[in-house]
């Protein structure tokens, strides 16, 4: 004899996940108004600048960013960018916890320098750092005309956005996760490699990509300190201020999108391995 068990509790029948809902006719309003918006101070200056670097078709576009003078000036300013953004993750991360874990004396007064170059106008930071390190320089150091004074100047300016986007990501994890796995023998290392690093990395992509940026597009604070020498310490910003100066818009367009793409590229990415991190976490 066989019985057959049957269950008395109504099916399950799950509802498909919603990522939103429609415009409502004053959520419609406005969006419109925002995309209104953001097109007139960013999308439509974008595309004037890129139609602009076409006017004299791909060859004029590729005789303007290919001469010698152009490509070296791209290649400092990504380059050091790149480095002062590695840099950046690492230092910014550093000071990020200090201001998070720990406690000391003259910690609000470090809070608030470190939003110094936020808030500083770029010539000033400029002239601060050809104070310190130029030819009159209190320390000793003159670095004026060098590469390193194009380092040393997007440092200065990039610091805060690691630091700023770590912060509170940090500030808001859960403490008792941490000591729960060094109770179970976890050391610090592996507790920061396993369970903190892997929370803050989205918040660090962020910071880099955003110190990479304005890496990118630094123009102030450098322009007295590195000399602007052509194929030496000319930076990308300087060189399309030089081609305006010489009212040639076609070759200052021509760089800026190629400005404009690299940091629409790494923006991307950075954008990508998010998404991916979120997805995993």
């Amino acid at each position: 004899m066989t019985t057959t068990l049957t269950s008395d509790r109504p099916a399950v029948t799950r509802r498909p996940i919603r990522h939103g809902r429609p415009l409502t006719r004053v959520s419609g309003l406005g969006f419109g108004v925002a995309m209104l918006w953001f097109s007139l101070l960013v999308l439509i200056p974008l595309t004037a600048v890129v139609v602009t670097a076409t006017t004299g078709g791909w060859a004029g576009f590729w005789e303007a960013v290919t001469t010698e003078q152009t490509l070296a000036a791209i290649e400092l300013t990504v380059g050091t960018a790149f480095a002062v953004t590695l840099v950046n993750i690492v230092i910014g991360t550093m000071i990020a916890w200090v201001l998070v874990r720990d406690r000391f004396f003259g910690k609000r007064i470090l809070e608030i320098i470190i939003d110094i170059p936020f808030a500083l106008p770029t010539i000033v930071a400029g002239l601060v750092l050809l104070s310190l390190y130029g030819p009159k320089s209190p320390l000793g150091i003159d670095i004026a005309n060098t590469r390193q004074a194009v380092f040393l100047a997007f440092l200065f300016v990039t610091l805060p956005f690691v630091v700023r986007t770590v912060q509170p990501v940090l500030a808001e994890l859960d403490r008792d996760v941490e000591e729960a796995a060094m109770s179970l023998g976890a050391s610090r290392i592996t507790v920061f490699r396993r369970i903190i690093l892997p929370s803050l990395t989205p918040a660090i992509a962020a910071g880099a990509a955003l110190s990479f940026a304005r890496g990118v597009s630094e123009y102030g604070s450098l322009v007295l300190l590195s000399g602007n020498l052509p194929n030496q310490t000319e930076v990308t910003s300087v060189r399309i201020l030089s081609s305006i100066e010489n009212d040639n818009l076609d070759s200052a367009a021509a760089v800026a999108t190629i400005l404009l793409v690299i940091s629409f590229v790494v923006l991307i990415l950075v954008d990508y391995l998010q998404r991916r991190l979120v997805r995993r976490g």
